[in-house]
C-alpha cells in the first residue's frame, strides 16, 4: 500500500472515529452506513472542487477498517493512555476531532508496531491540520511524543 492510499485511509478513519461513539448501533452497523452513504469526491484525491462519487479502493478501505476496528477494540486502553500523558486536558475537554486523531495514533504506536514511530506521529498531525483547530497539530504532535517514549523507546 501506498503512502497516499494509507493517509486517505487515516482520514477516512477520523471521519467514522469521529461519529463512533456517539453512535450507539454495532460497529458493524455503523462501518456499513459510512460505507453505503458517505459521499467521496475528488478532495480524497487533492481536488476539493470536483464534486464526484468515487468507490474506495479496496486496500484504503481495508485498512481504514483495521484503524477503525483496533481503536473500538481497545478504546479503554487507548484512553487510559491519553489521559495518563495529557496534561491538564481531561478526555471530556478535548475535542471529537483531536481524541479521535490521539486514540487512531495511539493505536497504532501500541498495536502496530510495523508502522515507524515517526511516521504514525507525523501522519496523526497531518491529519490534524486538515481537520483540526490550529492547535491539534501541536497538541498531537507532543502527547504522541510522550507516548511513543514510553511505548516504543527503542523504534524509529
Amino acid at each position: 500500500m501506498q503512502n497516499g492510499s494509507r493517509r486517505q485511509g487515516r482520514e477516512l478513519a477520523i471521519k467514522i472515529l469521529f461519529s463512533l461513539f456517539e453512535d450507539q448501533s454495532s460497529l458493524d452497523h455503523v462501518l456499513e452506513t459510512f460505507w453505503n452513504n458517505f459521499r467521496f469526491n475528488n478532495d480524497i484525491l487533492g481536488d476539493p472542487m470536483d464534486e464526484v462519487e468515487l468507490p474506495v479502493k479496496e486496500d484504503i478501505r481495508l485498512f481504514t477498517e483495521e484503524l477503525v476496528r483496533g481503536v473500538a477494540t481497545h478504546r479503554e486502553q487507548l484512553d487510559q493512555v491519553i489521559d495518563e500523558f495529557s496534561t491538564n486536558w481531561s478526555l471530556e475537554r478535548m475535542s471529537r476531532v483531536d481524541l479521535a486523531i490521539l486514540r487512531m495514533g495511539a493505536f497504532e504506536l501500541l498495536f502496530q508496531p510495523q508502522t515507524p514511530t515517526s511516521v504514525v506521529i507525523n501522519e496523526a498531525v497531518e491529519v490534524g491540520k486538515r481537520y483540526g483547530t490550529q492547535e491539534t497539530p501541536s497538541f498531537v504532535n507532543g502527547l504522541l511524543d510522550k507516548v511513543s517514549r514510553i511505548y516504543r523507546p527503542k523504534s524509529s
